[in-house]
């Protein structure tokens, strides 16, 4: 389960939830350029552009699950059980990856969506573990730039790339699926819906019943007793928006969030914003439980801005930290490996 966004005001702003029921090593690591990042199936690459975001780091192999390079590109993996298919093996005629494989490697060597695009035309996903430990996570992406995002899906049908116009991407069902049930949606509005006169018949019945109601009641104004009738509370114009914590109820008011979002273009108020967003859809632990019992939670929520390469991640009892995508980290000589604090974010007054 999890949830991405990209976010554009004057930049892009990249974020997702990471829900799950177990912690997976999760590091802040920075992969700096002319990193040797070594391949099951296509050699060694070298990589162009220094790339940060949240991975396991396991044997000097940075493990991403989503992140952004020096160039502004950015990428997100999430969990797409029962759907996600894999070639057996490499295959003859096109670059070959693992699905680990993929994040760093598009983003250590493209500078933009563009360049995505092209690169994953000639590119298969094969089903090709880290090592025999860690199987193979079932898993489509979500790769994004200033100029719109994509979703990268691997099926039975073969790879498939979408124009993702709605800039969300959570889980299950396939991306065709949360096109179209969107569409279900398009009534919803943050306005509140305007006061609505009743036909003649209806205002009389209105006002008679409201005359039963209050007949010994002190006199007071009463919204139908004159033929109108008005919402009774602000937020009447989302009304049927899903609140569930399903994933396609997730990427609806993921979407409705995000179309309705209002920040100034500071980058401190669009990075809060893209956290407000990424709350709206966030698991408390305990709303959803796993197969096993164990509850399914957003352990970690991030944000990536791209036009000054920071990244912001909040764990779910800690408060927000930034780690910046500096020079000195962009050339270093390895890895740089940031833990993850914890610590609550709590200000006692006096």
């Amino acid at each position: 389960m999890c949830t991405a966004i990209s976010f554009y005001k004057d930049s892009l702003y990249f974020g997702r939830n990471m829900d799950i029921e177990y912690h997976f090593g999760e590091k802040v690591a920075v992969m700096p350029r002319d990193f040797s990042l070594q391949t099951k199936c296509a050699g060694v690459l070298r990589t162009r552009y220094a790339v940060i975001g949240m991975a396991n780091v396991t044997d000097g192999y940075p493990l991403y699950a989503d992140a952004m390079n020096e160039k502004g590109l950015c990428a997100a993996g999430l969990n797409f059980p029962s759907n996600a298919a894999y070639a057996a093996g490499a295959v003859g005629g096109k670059r070959t990856l693992a699905p680990y494989e993929l994040i760093p490697y598009l983003l250590g060597s493209c500078a933009d969506l563009a360049e995505a695009k092209s690169f994953l035309a000639g590119l298969e996903l094969a089903d090709i573990p880290f090592v025999p430990s860690l199987p193979v996570a079932p898993l489509h992406w979500m790769i994004a730039d200033a100029s719109g995002s994509i979703a990268v899906e691997r099926t039975e049908e073969g790879l498939r790339i979408f124009e993702n116009e709605f800039g969300v991407l959570t889980n299950n069902p396939p991306f065709p699926f949360h096109r179209e049930n969107v569409r279900q949606y398009l009534h919803l509005s943050a306005a509140n819906p305007e006061a609505r006169r009743l036909s003649s018949s209806a205002a009389l019945r209105a006002a008679q019943t409201a005359e039963r109601v209050t007949k010994n009641a002190a006199p007071r104004a009463r919204e139908g007793a004159g033929g109108k009738l008005s919402p009774f509370s602000q937020g009447a114009g989302g009304l049927g928006l899903p609140g569930d914590f399903s994933s396609a109820s997730r990427f609806v008011k993921a979407w409705f969030c995000r179309e309705n979002s209002i920040c100034v273009s500071e980058a401190a108020s669009c990075v809060s914003q893209v956290f407000h967003v990424l709350g709206a859809v966030a698991m408390p632990r305990g709303a959803v439980l796993a197969p096993d019992g164990r509850p399914d939670m957003t352990i970690y929520a991030c944000c990536m801005d791209a036009a000054n390469q920071t990244y912001y991640y909040k764990t779910y009892d800690g408060g927000t930290v930034c780690v910046a995508l500096n020079a000195a980290r962009k050339n270093a000589d390895g890895l740089c490996v940031f833990p993850l604090r914890s610590e609550p974010n709590i200000v006692t007054e006096g």
